[in-house]
């Protein structure tokens, strides 16, 4: 099984919206196989809590907008691992030493990556 277009979709809004922040090591992990309630893990690393707290804040604004609704959010309060669940899309916002220790990238190592495609950088003239 493969994650559906409307994953994909709505993890590219939350990329978006993750990198806008500050957000690092963006990784989109298909989970759809082994997961049969989910299609994406997205993997996002902030600097220090606020940065983490703005990222999730954010991902959550532009999903809303989008008309995609969080159905539960957990970590908020400390803001060193946010996750943030959107049905197909899962959200771990992490701050960079709960990434390195929980290390979901290697649990999940057997999943393919989904590719994210970021909006490119406006520069100015």
């Amino acid at each position: 099984m493969t994650a559906t277009e409307k994953a994909i979709e709505t993890l590219q809004i939350a990329a978006a919206a993750a990198d806008a922040k500050g957000g690092e090591d963006l990784v989109a992990l298909d989970v759809s196989d082994p997961l049969p309630l989910v299609d994406i893990f997205l993997l996002v690393t902030g600097r220090n809590e606020r940065n983490v707290a703005a990222i999730a804040d954010e991902i959550e604004a532009k999903l809303l907008e989008a008309g995609v609704k969080r159905l539960r959010r957990e970590g908020r309060a400390e803001s060193r691992w946010v996750l943030l669940d959107f049905g197909d899309l899962v959200v771990h916002v992490f701050h960079e030493e709960e990434r390195m220790f929980y290390g979901l990238e290697r649990l999940w190592k057997d999943c393919p990556t989904v590719a994210i495609t970021l909006p490119a950088p406006v520069t100015a003239e």
